[in-house]
């Protein structure tokens, strides 16, 4: 079986302590994954014409592609991804170019797209368009195609964002336990 880590020009993804990546998933690139976090079947994480930071206790699940922006008039350097810690990210999520702080929880289906930032604590809903250079704010629900604010996030709604994180990290100490 082919690993699902591959490098590109010689750069080979980077993966913390007790990370568990599905022999279904392909990392390739400047990739660097945190302590305890877990990537799922079937999804991408291409780190080719700029970096990708993914933070400790953090889910990248199913059938989601993560990638950056090369070199361009907008963006001379490119612009890397960045995905903070605890953070869960859902089945089929696009992540391009983004930063997303601590604690977020980004719903099924989601795309969130080039130099948004995502601040500390914020629910993106499942199928939400977040478009290019928007700004999330802390304590919020965001939604719809394109995304707005819908409201300030319920305390069992940030309680429930904590708990998906650390729930992936059982989950995924079950399958080292197997692998």
């Amino acid at each position: 079986m082919t690993s699902p880590l591959r490098p590109y020009l010689g750069v080979v993804p980077k993966l913390g302590a007790r990370v568990f990546v599905d022999p279904a998933a392909v990392i390739i690139g400047n990739v660097t994954i945190g302590d305890d976090s877990s990537v799922w079947p079937a999804a991408v994480i291409l780190g080719d014409v700029q970096t990708i930071s993914v933070g400790a206790r953090t889910s990248i699940q199913d059938g989601s592609v993560l990638h950056v922006t090369s070199p361009n008039p907008s963006y001379p350097q490119g612009l890397p991804l960045i995905v903070g810690n605890n953070v869960t990210v859902g089945h089929t999520v696009t992540l391009h170019a983004c930063t997303i702080s601590d604690f977020c929880l980004i719903g099924m289906g989601s795309i969130i797209l080039d130099d948004v930032h995502i601040e500390e604590l914020v629910m993106v809903g499942a199928g939400s368009v977040v478009t290019p250079r928007s700004k999330l704010i802390t304590r919020s629900l965001y939604v719809g195609n394109p995304a707005r604010r819908a409201r300030d996030l319920k305390d069992s709604e940030l309680e429930m964002i904590r708990h998906a994180a650390l729930h992936y990290v059982k989950v995924k100490d079950n399958y080292l336990k197997e692998a």
